[in-house]
């Protein structure tokens, strides 16, 4: 007589508190389906030696050699075509044999810490160990390298609309939904694990997934640190469940970047370099309460930072009209920089945004007296081309939404606080244009919401003072440039009627570089291409940033 074949197996992995038994129970109302608890349990108690009420009885009652376990009861024959293993986590132990991983189908199940640890103790204190959250992400990985990614649901959703989960999670496994998943009778099974009186009383008073509570229980603060070591793990899988059209607030798919490579990139924060999306500063931090911080944009060229020590200069002066306090030494946030673009290997055509906060606070509030952690450097370095088409030329519109005076808030303070200029960078948006010129307060034209601007008449450069708008170190350059080149400048007042009739018009900046202008609210600038005033200083701009700039460090090669 043939023996009755091997069924395919389904190993479920979760933590403990994880709505893991009920989902167990879901399961075995399949008609195809016998289900285990927790086989691996015995096995776990004899090798880590861990203490339980029902320490031993479990192991006089189960099979404590775990790969037996495994060859004889997990993947032995059985009577229906599908067997679920209900395991935990932390119960996957280095001794047992590689088939365990390697056959059959998995999936997680996970569940926010916070949401497991007010009810965790009843019976086991917790420990980052018990939680098991770090082994969990240990076995995503290593079924990844296995090739065959599992399936990854969370508690929350399962709760909140179990048959779009479960049908979701049936489809992943490769198995028919069937609609009896959804109930099944209150009481206990005879499958039910040896802890069982211990862990399922409110399970066997249930009759299916029960709603999530509206509002959380009150967290018990001692269990505090141990959130905070179990959520990025959490975290990690959280980013690989499957949606559903159950799902809270399901993510919209990734945008596309404007350069793809910088989804994977190095940020420095605070003292420390963490990929793009760990890259975060607190809430509590100046620049989110209100925007407080000061910041600089640097180009890196031909593997040097062009205008680096001015970029500081400028950042210090920033920090002084602020009267920040522990503010980070020159070479200390010279050597943060070299770190992240070595980090990156960003040696050429990359961008740096150089921002330096205030700091954190100790409670939330405007009073910088709040501030006692000391500033928060941020080096964010992008691979970045310039972000105008310098080729052909842009379009500006001139914006309602004025430049500010020095009797609000001083443009030459190089700050985070820029809602001035975002209100004209939506006017610019809406007109379709690439930026918008702000005016001062009595009209004449200051700058654009993002870059200084030149005009050329008559073979004379004009460029407006710079009492409302931010001196730039771009703009120095180009100012200085003209000179060389032989050209006359002034700097003067200019009204916008000045601009509309100019032979030329382009804007200066580190994102941009050099960017000629060819129409303004509509009126063509000259014949509408770029002048030869303009090429003339694109030329010598290029010639000066590819000899230019502080040499980036690097390693010594072995």
């Amino acid at each position: 007589m043939a023996s009755p074949p091997e069924p395919a197996v389904i190993h479920a992995w979760s933590a403990p508190r994880s709505l893991s038994t009920s989902l167990m129970y879901s399961f075995s109302q399949r008609d195809d389906m016998d289900v285990l608890d927790e086989p691996l349990y015995a096995n776990f108690l004899r090798v880590t030696g861990v203490d339980r009420p029902y320490r031993q009885e479990l192991l006089s009652k189960m099979d404590p050699d775990g790969n037996k376990v495994v060859k004889e009861v997990i993947f032995g024959p059985g009577e229906k075509a599908y067997r679920y293993c209900k395991h935990i986590a932390k119960q996957r132990l280095p001794n047992l044999t590689g088939d365990l991983m390697k056959k059959g189908k998995h999936f997680i199940l996970i569940r926010n810490p916070m949401n497991i640890l007010p009810s965790f103790d009843k019976v086991v204190p917790p420990s980052f160990l018990e939680l098991g959250v770090a082994e969990l992400v240990a076995i995503y990985s290593e079924l990844c390298d296995l090739g065959s990614p599992p399936p990854v649901i969370d508690a929350d959703d399962l709760q909140r609309d179990p048959e779009a989960v479960l049908s979701g999670l049936c489809e992943d496994l490769g198995i028919p939904f069937q609609p009896q998943m959804l109930k099944w009778k209150a009481g206990p099974r005879d499958f039910d694990g040896i802890w069982a009186p211990w862990w399922y009383e409110s399970v066997h008073t249930s009759t299916g997934f029960s709603k999530s509570r509206r509002y959380p229980m009150t967290f018990p603060f001692a269990f505090y640190d141990l959130l905070e070591q179990s959520l990025p793990f959490y975290n990690m899988l959280k980013r690989q469940v499957r949606r559903t059209a159950g799902s809270l607030l399901p993510p919209p798919p990734d945008p596309p970047l404007p350069v793809p490579r910088n989804k994977k990139i190095l940020v420095w924060v605070g003292n420390e370099l963490l990929p793009r999306d760990s890259a975060r500063v607190s809430v509590f931090d100046s620049v989110v309460q209100g925007g407080d911080a000061v910041w600089e944009g640097l180009r890196i060229y031909d593997g040097k930072v062009f205008k680096l020590e001015e970029h500081l200069d400028r950042l210090f002066d920033s920090t002084k009209a602020m009267a920040f306090s522990n503010v980070p030494s020159r070479d200390w946030i010279k050597d943060a920089i070299f770190k992240t673009l070595n980090a990156n290997g960003m040696f050429n055509d990359a961008h740096i945004r150089l921002t330096l906060t205030r700091g954190k606070k100790v409670t939330s509030g405007m009073s910088p007296a709040f501030n006692l952690y000391g500033c928060v450097l941020i080096v964010l370095a992008e691979w970045k081309p310039p972000v105008y088409d310098n080729s052909h030329g842009i379009k500006l519109v001139t914006a309602t939404t004025r430049r500010n005076s020095p009797n609000s808030v001083d443009s030459k303070i190089h700050h985070n606080n820029l809602i001035n200029n975002i209100l004209a960078k939506i006017e610019g948006n809406l007109a379709q244009a690439e930026d918008a010129i702000m005016l001062d307060q009595d009209g004449f034209v200051s700058e654009t919401n993002a870059t200084n601007i030149f005009m050329v008449k008559k073979g004379i450069v004009l460029t407006p003072h710079a009492d409302y708008c931010l001196p730039g170190i771009t703009r120095a350059t180009v100012m200085d440039l003209i000179v060389k080149e032989n050209l006359v400048l002034h700097e003067r007042r200019i009204s916008l009627s000045e601009f509309h009739a100019a032979d030329e018009v382009w804007t200066t900046g580190t994102m941009g570089e050099i960017t000629p202008v060819v129409m303004i609210d509509g009126r063509e600038i000259g014949d509408a291409k770029i002048g030869p005033v303009t090429r003339q200083i694109q030329n010598a701009y290029k010639v000066l940033t590819a000899g230019l700039g502080v040499p980036i460090p690097r390693n010594a090669e072995a």
